[in-house]
């Protein structure tokens, strides 16, 4: 083999040993960083999960009537929130790789040029570099140079695939546990919801049915009470009508018992005036009889006197105007009998009390008193009558 051929082939493996290690390097940084992403996001996803399964459970369980629009906004400010962290996550852990990536390449081709610049300083002392042709060594250092920058090339656009790799596989898994997370929030929100409307509707059923039962019991109370009312007033007024029948009675009782003493009384007035005008006549008779002498006129004058005395007596004539079933009813006759100018007297009897006018000097008297008291409307007592009075403590 030539020497020539040899350092091609020397230069060769050393890119290759290049490469491979690059490219290793690559495949080590990707898997940690692919490992060191699913485990927080897994970790994340998962805790986020359980708060957002525990939260939807509290309010089912606790709060199942608070779902508004203000939870709503605070659920997506939440998440605006975590997703923004999640994005600042994945910039840091991105640019952290990129700094390793560039790192590895620079020290695979740092390592690459000392070992190639190595080979050139073994090359360069041995004897027998005279015998390569001056046209060759140019060729072969460009053609070494070529191959390096190509694998370096090579490897930085693997690199940056997997990188673009890398980025679209975390950003479809972050986008769909966006979506996730989303989607177990609406899915929470509406399960919330749904028992809400379910409370609600509960609630607003067992309210109508405690609404109608307290009307049904109002409605019933208020029939019985205006029925205990109506019982009460017609007892009321039955018992009123009964008093007032019974009141009634004993006034018609007591005015035709009062109308029979005062019929008794006229009827024995009329005879005492009968009786007196005969005995007057007989006196007058007696009296022309005996007046030729003075002792016969005055035992006229005295038969007369006897006469009249024992007719008339020492009565007190007094006019009745009623028989009040109670005092507040006198005392009514009484005020109205007195604003009219006449002397009134009250005596209580056994059916009332008996209000009259006088007393007279005489029946005459009291007669023309009786017929004014009647004629006068204002007062309407026609029923008025005379009566021979007696004070209970003259009897």
């Amino acid at each position: 083999m030539s020497m020539n051929n040899k350092q091609r082939w020397m230069g060769g493996v050393v890119l290759l040993g290049g490469g491979v290690l690059l490219a290793a390097l690559l495949v080590k940084g990707t898997q940690e960083l692919k490992h060191k992403q699913a485990t927080p996001s897994a970790q994340m996803t998962t805790a986020q999960q359980q708060k957002t399964t525990q939260k939807a459970g509290n309010m089912q369980a606790l709060q199942p009537l608070t779902v508004d629009v203000e939870t709503e906004k605070r659920l997506l400010e939440e998440q605006k929130r975590s997703r923004e962290r999640a994005v600042a996550e994945q910039e840091a852990r991105t640019q952290q790789y990129l700094q390793q990536q560039q790192q590895a390449e620079a020290d695979a081709a740092r390592k690459a040029a000392e070992e190639y610049a190595e080979i050139n300083k073994r090359r360069t002392g041995q004897g027998d570099s005279d015998n390569i042709p001056p046209e060759v060594k140019p060729d072969s250092k460009n053609k070494a140079t070529d191959q390096q920058h190509q694998i370096k090339a090579d490897s930085k656009s693997k690199a940056t695939d997997q990188q673009h790799q890398v980025d679209s596989t975390a950003k479809k898994k972050l986008a769909d546990d966006e979506a996730a997370k989303h989607q177990a929030a609406v899915d929470a929100k509406k399960k919330a919801d749904a028992e809400a409307k379910r409370q609600a509707d509960l609630e607003a059923k067992k309210q109508a049915e405690r609404e109608a039962r307290k009307k049904a019991e109002a409605d019933e109370q208020k029939k019985a009470d205006e029925e205990a009312h109506r019982r009460a007033v017609a007892k009321k007024k039955a018992e009123l009508e009964a008093q007032k029948k019974a009141d009634a009675e004993e006034k018609r009782q007591a005015d035709a018992e009062e109308k029979r003493k005062a019929d008794a009384a006229e009827a024995k007035h009329k005879k005492a005036l009968e009786a007196k005008h005969k005995a007057a006549l007989d006196a007058k008779k007696k009296a022309d009889d005996d007046q030729d002498t003075e002792i016969k006129k005055k035992d006229k004058k005295a038969d007369a006197d006897k006469a009249r005395d024992l007719l008339e007596g020492k009565k007190k004539w007094m006019v009745q105007v009623s028989l009040a079933a109670n005092q507040a009813n006198a005392d009514a006759t009484v005020s109205k009998l007195r604003a009219k100018g006449y002397k009134v007297v009250t005596s209580p009897t056994s059916k009332g009390i008996r209000v009259m006018v006088g007393p007279a000097k005489d029946r005459e008297t009291a007669d023309t008193a009786r017929r004014k008291i009647q004629a006068d409307s204002s007062l309407g007592m026609k029923s008025a009558w005379i009566i021979d009075w007696v004070p209970l403590d003259q009897r």
